[in-house]
């Protein structure tokens, strides 16, 4: 993406075995989510050219597998996973521009060597999350204009209490509609085709935490 907002930590080593981390007996768990609308998906549209060169370079990061659910079912434990791994990630890895890392205006890929811009947190978070047996399926990336009215990418997890966003602009997993974004497009479920969001300005801006 064109622009993306940075955050300040800088990834040692051990990537993997440095971000999953699992809740300790007896560690209380957050509170779920309150239940908010889904965000419904328009026509199909083309994918960023960028994620069409990212998928030529790791096919299964992007294959779409029809036997996953669409949703997640929302436990505390799974939402407990999804907030960690967000807060892991916006703290581990180095905001740097795709201009500046790789020489090129756009490149999506996996932030392994610690470095890496907005769609890198979220292809991240995405693998550590399967990792931890949350289906691909449900974890969609997604094009929005932010605030400053910059291309943004974040990551979607669709789930029975509404679809939330991980982000590496705040810390917070919002509702879609309480992040002040307007949407754009987002991977398709079904293949490996994106679909519009229709531009839909989220309607509630929430301040970032």
């Amino acid at each position: 993406m064109r622009s993306c907002w940075p955050l300040t930590s800088i990834l040692t080593g051990g990537l993997l075995c440095f971000l999953i981390a699992t809740n300790s007996a007896g560690q209380t768990l957050a509170a779920l989510p309150e239940a908010s609308p889904g965000l419904v998906s328009w026509k199909p549209t083309k994918p960023v050219p960028a994620w069409t060169e990212f998928c030529q370079r790791d096919l299964s990061e992007c294959l779409i597998d029809t036997s996953q659910p669409t949703t997640i079912t929302l436990t505390k434990q799974t939402w407990n996973t999804i907030l960690e791994v967000n807060r892991r990630v916006n703290g581990a890895i180095a905001p740097q521009s795709d201009q500046d890392h790789w020489g090129v205006l756009d490149r999506w890929d996996i932030p392994d060597d610690g470095y890496g811009d907005c769609e890198d947190f979220q292809l991240l978070k995405r693998k550590l999350l399967a990792e931890e047996g949350l289906p691909r399926r449900a974890m969609r990336m997604t094009v929005v204009i932010d605030g400053r009215g910059d291309g943004h990418a974040v990551l979607m997890i669709r789930t029975d209490r509404g679809d939330l966003i991980l982000d590496n602009q705040r810390s917070a997993v919002l509702p879609w509609d309480r992040t002040g974004y307007t949407f754009v497009k987002r991977e398709g479920q079904e293949t490996t085709q994106w679909v519009s969001l229709g531009g839909l300005v989220s309607p509630t801006t929430t301040a970032k935490k």
